[in-house]
């Protein structure tokens, strides 16, 4: 069982079952949601999210056709990346409490990385400079 939640505690969840990759969204939306020179998600399935509390402290902004990301509206702590339509959705992984036993296995949108954050290079860590790609899958 992986547990998260958002900064001040209004928001709780858990994740029932292994999850899934993890990566680095370098993306200007995710660089100006997360105020950060990337953002990390975890992959979730739906059927193995649990909120626990919290849902009407959930806020959702559209930020593309198609995509909606969610945070606390107390703290602003960012939550979930989801795409319409998929079988999952990506959660931050900022907001986990425990681990979630994976490591970063890609990164994309290496072509919008800030200038003052070199890319990390190591075995298994694919870039991707754009992709159609997305956390959610």
């Amino acid at each position: 069982m992986i547990r998260g939640s958002c900064l001040c505690g209004a928001v709780t969840y858990e994740i029932d079952g292994d999850s899934g990759a993890m990566g680095h969204c370098h993306c200007h939306m995710c660089q100006k949601g997360h105020g950060a020179a990337f953002a990390t998600y975890v992959n979730v399935r739906w059927d193995q999210f649990r909120l626990l509390s919290g849902a009407e402290d959930i806020t959702r902004y559209a930020s593309s056709e198609g995509t909606t990301r969610t945070f606390c509206r107390v703290c602003g702590s960012n939550l979930q990346f989801i795409r319409d339509n998929k079988p999952g959705f990506g959660i931050a992984a900022g907001s986990l409490d425990s681990d979630p036993q994976v490591r970063p296995t890609y990164q994309i949108w290496t072509s919008s990385k800030v200038p003052w954050w070199e890319l990390q290079h190591r075995d298994g860590l694919v870039s991707h400079a754009t992709t159609h790609g997305s956390p959610a899958g």
